[in-house]
């Protein structure tokens, strides 16, 4: 087929709208249900950023309390006598510094969410 061709189909298949009131009454219901889908859709989207922002808080927050209470009180090696339990305290131990990483990592995070949305309703 030729572009002429294809151009003269969609231009012959146009439908024709009368002026009938139950047309229009349909269309209006159609709008109304697709702004009832925007309105949901836009709620979700709302409640998603919510939950994200009390997500990153809680783990900032959480985070900042374990990294506080390993530098105020540091564990004692001769307290445990489990081995498991003492393997943690060396990783722990060896690696407290690293322990900010993840809260500033939460806290940039959550500073880009805020950022890019002006609202959160």
């Amino acid at each position: 087929m030729k572009d002429k061709d294809i151009e003269s189909i969609l231009r012959d298949s146009r439908p024709q709208v009368r002026e009938n009131p139950a047309f229009l009454l349909e269309v209006q219901q159609k709008m109304r249900a697709v702004e009832g889908i925007k309105n949901e859709v836009d709620r979700q989207r709302r409640y998603g950023r919510n939950a994200l922002v009390v997500a990153l808080v809680l783990g900032l927050f959480a985070g900042a309390l374990a990294m506080t209470l390993a530098y105020l009180y540091p564990i004692d090696p001769s307290a445990i006598n489990d081995s498991i339990i003492s393997d943690i305290r060396v990783i722990v131990e060896s690696y407290k510094q690293y322990l900010l990483l993840p809260i500033a990592g939460c806290a940039i995070a959550l500073g880009l969410i805020w950022g890019r949305h002006k609202a959160f309703i």
